[in-house]
């Protein structure tokens, strides 16, 4: 039986045991000890170990498989079937739809309508079973959101006035805002182990900003680069102890170590680092590279992905965008044999094949941006594009 859905048949223990050794023995693993409501950690060794291949929650039963793409230019959302790589439906949402959420409990996705500085924004639910959308609910800027380990609040992410709005996870009804007045472009995060913590990025400021998810507050500033760097996505490892953090500017990835919040190295990947998101087996991080230093840039640039082994961190393989192109954020499919990723400045969504590279384009609507898979295997979503748990 695979070890992780042996510890799932284990039970919901906070202190969970390592597999048998060789010997027949059995040794004790660290023990992961949770915030109150988060759900166990089922491996302290792999974190993503019930987001494993097609390992999914009942949750999710009867959830239409789909690639759910927003379109910031056009104000509406692709959506694409997977298995015959074409454009079922669009729909239009809110103004500047951002990225496709995935609820903490599954049953639910959010599209972000940050309308771009504008007042109009909101966030439109998409009903999984059917691939519908819902009426829209007002909420100030948008960009990104997450939810609290817990599940009992949405995180909105308000890039443009730097702060972080708590929220009902279901009615999203405003309970409390936290400024981060030192985190200019606040966008992208992830979350400690123990969910003690999370590291959202800095975009504008080319730095970290360490909040204390518990207690609700800011509990420091990292610079990553202190010329010209503009952090975007952010990743903890498979063992909770070093997050990837994509930098555009600095064209690669630096690691951080969470618990003591210093830089401890930097990898090199491909020009305009982006997005990041983690294989199915835990063992390697696909890195998309936007091809471009600019916020809005050309068409066919020098886009691609690279593959980093997390056991050695080096990059072992690198996948070009035939013609060039611009892959920007999106996930990994539920078998795991695929990365989608939008094409940001041309259009289109990239369908990759995680075995050999190769590349199918799908052209959608207007500058696609983060775009999800669903369903996908984990127990719950702490946000983004799918942070699957």
């Amino acid at each position: 039986m695979p070890f992780h859905r042996l510890m799932r048949r284990a039970g919901g223990a906070n202190v969970l045991w390592a597999s048998l050794a060789l010997t027949g023995t059995v040794t004790a693993a660290t023990p992961i000890v949770t915030v109150p409501g988060m759900p166990p950690v089922s491996s302290p060794a792999n974190l993503y170990s019930q987001s494993a291949a097609n390992d999914f929650s009942p949750a999710v039963k009867g959830a239409l498989p789909r690639v759910y793409v927003p379109n910031v230019r056009s104000d509406d959302v692709s959506v694409i079937d997977p298995a015959t790589f074409k454009v079922l439906t669009t729909f239009k949402v809110g103004r500047s739809p951002q990225h496709i959420v995935p609820s903490w409990d599954l049953k639910k996705l959010w599209v972000t309508n940050n309308a771009e500085g504008g007042s109009e924004g909101s966030l439109t639910p998409i009903d999984p079973l059917t691939g519908q959308p819902g009426e829209a609910i007002p909420v100030d800027d948008p960009y990104n959101m997450y939810f609290t380990p817990d599940g009992s609040e949405a995180i909105v992410v308000s890039d443009a006035h730097a702060q972080l709005d708590f929220r009902d996870a279901h009615t999203m009804a405003l309970k409390s805002r936290l400024p981060v007045p030192g985190c200019k472009g606040i966008n992208h995060a992830d979350f400690s182990i123990d969910g003690r913590y999370a590291i959202f990025t800095c975009e504008f400021g080319g730095a970290l900003v360490k909040i204390d998810m518990v207690n609700h507050k800011v509990l420091g500033y990292l610079q990553v680069d202190k010329k010209a760097g503009m952090p975007q996505d952010v990743r903890v490892s498979p063992d909770g102890k070093v997050f990837y953090v994509a930098d555009m500017m600095a064209d690669g990835v630096f690691l951080i170590d969470g618990d003591s919040f210093t830089k401890i190295g930097f990898i090199h990947t491909g020009i305009g680092t982006h997005g990041l998101y983690p294989s199915r087996n835990g063992t390697r991080l696909y890195v998309s590279n936007r091809g471009s230093h600019n916020i809005h840039g050309r068409r066919h640039g020098k886009g691609s992905v690279s593959v980093i082994d997390y056991a050695t961190r080096k990059v072992v393989a690198r996948w070009r965008i035939p013609g060039g192109g611009s892959p920007d954020m999106g996930n990994v499919s539920a078998d795991g044999s695929m990365l989608w990723l939008s094409g940001r400045f041309d259009d289109v969504v990239y369908a990759i094949n995680t075995r050999t590279g190769k590349v199918r384009s799908i052209k959608v609507g207007m500058e696609p941006h983060g775009l999800t898979v669903w369903p996908q295997p984990g127990r719950y979503s702490l946000g983004h594009t799918g942070i699957m748990r």
